[in-house]
C-alpha cells in the first residue's frame, strides 16, 4: 500500500513540474548568424583496391610517326636457292671490226726440161723446171709436194707423150690415187690428171711413172711441156675467230 503511495506523489510531482516549464517558456527567437567554417580534417585512409574495370573499345589509329634513322648493315644473310634460268638478254652490237687474217696459202708448178724427160719409173718424178715455187712447197730434189697446211687441195698434171707408152699415178703418202695411161702410136700424144685431196699437215704427194721402161714417155722439149700443178682450195684447220652476222 505504501508502495502506490509513493509512486502516485513522484507522478504527481512530475506533473507539476512540466506544468511550471510551460509556463516559463516564451516564443522562439530570431535565428542567429552562421558560426564561422571549421579547420578542414584530416584526409582519411586509402580506400581499398576496386575491381577491375571492363576493357574500353579500341582506339583510332593515329598518325604515322617520323622516319627513323638508318639503321646498321646487319650481316650476310645465308645463301639463298638457285633462280630460275632467266630469258635469254638481248644481242648485243657488233664489236670493232678486227685486223685482217691471214688466210694460208699453197701452190706450186713444176715441169720436165729435155734432161729429164723420160724419168726413171717407181719413184717420185724430179721436176726441174720451176713455173712457180715461191712458197718453197715443192721439192725438186725429192720430186714431192709436202702439206704446210691442213686443206682441200687440187692436183692436175698435163703430160706430152712420146717414144713410148705413158703410165703415171698421183700417189699420196705412197698411196697411188688416181692413174692415167695414153699408149704411144707414133708422133706425139697429149695426156693429162686431175684429183682433190684433203691433206693433212706433213702430207706427200708426188707424181710417178710405173711399170718398167716401157712406159716412162713422158716427153719435154723446147716446144713440148710435162708438168705439174698444185693449190690449196681452202683450209680444214679450226678457225681461231668466228664471223657473226646480226640484224637489227
Amino acid at each position: 500500500m505504501k508502495s502506490w503511495i509513493v509512486l502516485l506523489a513522484i507522478v504527481v510531482s512530475t506533473a507539476e513540474t512540466q506544468n511550471q516549464d510551460i509556463c516559463t517558456q516564451g516564443y522562439p527567437g530570431i535565428p542567429g548568424n552562421p558560426g564561422h567554417n571549421g579547420i578542414p580534417g584530416r584526409d582519411g585512409r586509402d580506400g581499398s583496391k576496386g575491381d577491375k574495370g571492363d576493357t574500353g573499345q579500341k582506339g583510332e589509329l593515329g598518325l604515322q610517326g617520323p622516319k627513323g634513322l638508318k639503321g646498321d648493315i646487319g650481316p650476310i644473310g645465308p645463301k639463298g636457292t638457285k633462280g630460275e634460268i632467266g630469258h635469254p638478254g638481248r644481242v648485243g652490237f657488233p664489236g670493232p671490226i678486227g685486223a685482217p687474217g691471214v688466210l694460208p696459202r699453197s701452190a706450186f708448178s713444176v715441169g720436165l726440161t729435155a734432161n729429164t724427160k723420160f724419168p726413171p719409173p717407181n719413184r717420185p718424178i724430179k721436176f726441174d723446171k720451176v713455173l712457180y715455187n715461191s712458197l718453197n712447197d715443192f721439192n725438186s730434189a725429192t720430186g714431192k709436194f709436202t702439206c704446210k697446211h691442213p686443206g682441200v687441195y687440187y692436183f692436175t698434171y698435163h703430160i706430152t707423150v712420146y717414144s713410148r707408152n705413158v703410165r703415171v699415178a698421183l700417189v699420196k703418202n705412197g698411196i697411188k690415187m688416181l692413174h692415167t695411161v695414153d699408149r704411144y702410136q707414133s708422133g706425139e700424144d697429149q695426156a693429162s690428171g686431175a684429183a682433190i685431196l684433203e691433206l693433212q699437215g706433213g702430207d706427200e704427194v708426188w707424181l710417178q711413172a710405173h711399170q718398167g721402161e716401157a712406159f716412162n714417155g713422158l716427153y719435154a722439149d723446147g716446144d713440148d711441156d710435162t708438168t705439174f700443178s698444185g693449190f690449196l682450195l681452202f683450209g680444214t684447220a679450226d678457225p681461231k675467230f668466228h664471223c657473226f652476222i646480226y640484224s637489227y
